[in-house]
């Protein structure tokens, strides 16, 4: 798909890997919505990209339907969906001292992770099948998984399951959607400078990419954006989850075991 004069709702458009697809996409001649929290940084950076801010928290999902309705609205249409909102939950093993593993935060992190993308990815299905195909095509959707949906480190079952439910929808949509001409992936990245490591010393950095081959550094969000370009572009990217992440395969690590019974 040719990105210029493209229709694009990024979704955790307001910072870290978002931000910079928001960014990205607009200086490549593509109209964006940013859905994101009421309180972040949203609105900011519609305004500077010169795009449309839509309030969104993913864990509503009717008020998820009801702003993905709103930013088509506002942008006439719909071609390219980037879901990157998400989030993790309580650190903890399944069984410990203090028991089994809370019910609820397991749910949690499945409605924030996995529900969330298939609604995001529905509601943009819908409005997609609109389009007129280019080249048979009439649009892309992206969902944000992560590498420890392949190797998911020690006290973050509920994490990886639900990252690896996210990779889970890739091939799954890409046959669904297949009729209509949309395409659907999943971008895997290891550690990226977002969040909190942002304001760590490079030395608690280096310490944290360890099992990385090669740049061993976090990501930076300039290079998710990057890869979010490609799989726009590359018609022949489809129903997969390509891994971001420097090369890095993760060893069991175990920083809880104080916490065992």
């Amino acid at each position: 798909m040719q990105l210029k004069d493209k229709l694009a709702i990024v979704v955790g458009g307001g910072s870290g890997m978002g931000r910079a697809t928001a960014e990205l996409l607009t200086k490549e001649a593509v109209r964006v919505a940013v859905l994101d929290l009421p309180n972040s940084h949203g609105r900011k950076v519609a305004e500077i990209i010169g795009g449309h801010f839509v309030p969104c928290d993913i864990s509503d999902h009717v008020g998820t339907e009801a702003a993905v309705n709103l930013a088509v609205e506002a942008l006439g249409g719909l071609h390219i969906g980037v879901n990157v909102a998400g989030g993790g939950s309580l650190t903890r093993r399944v069984i410990d001292a203090d028991g089994p593993y809370p019910l609820a935060e397991f749910q949690r992190a499945v409605e924030l992770n996995l529900i969330a993308s298939f609604n995001l990815d529905r509601m943009e299905a819908w409005h997609m099948r609109l389009n007129e195909p280019e080249d048979g095509e009439r649009g892309v959707i992206i969902n944000c998984s992560s590498i420890a949906a392949f190797g998911g480190p020690v006290g973050l079952v509920q994490y990886s399951a639900s990252k690896a439910g996210v990779a889970g929808l890739s091939m799954g949509m890409a046959r669904d959607l297949a009729p209509y001409g949309i395409r659907c992936m999943a971008i895997a990245p290891g550690l990226f400078e977002t969040g909190l490591i942002t304001n760590m010393s490079e030395s608690q950095k280096a310490s944290l990419v360890t099992e990385a081959v090669f740049p061993k550094r976090p990501g930076r969000p300039h290079e998710f954006a990057l890869m979010v370009r490609s799989i726009v572009e590359n018609q022949m990217l489809n129903g997969e989850t390509i891994r971001l992440d420097a090369g890095t395969r993760r060893a069991v690590q175990d920083n809880l075991g104080d916490r065992l019974f």
